[in-house]
């Protein structure tokens, strides 16, 4: 019963970074703007710690099974 909170707090962690993660990637990619008025740089940089951040914690999650 306990499991189920983690498991879906897990799957929606992992698939909001690996979906940030492929969405800045893909931007970055194609030398468009990750965000609007702001420096391409630190969008796609802040973007992407953000991203593996959900990641980690979407990995911790399932580690709490």
């Amino acid at each position: 019963m306990e499991s189920e909170p983690a498991i879906f707090a897990g799957a929606v962690f992992s698939l909001f970074g690996g979906g940030l993660l492929a969405w800045t990637v893909t931007r970055v990619r194609r030398h468009q703007p990750v965000a609007q008025g702001v420096s391409p740089v630190a969008s796609a940089a802040l973007a992407s710690v953000v991203a593996v951040l959900a990641l980690a914690v979407g990995t911790w999650c399932f580690t709490r099974l």
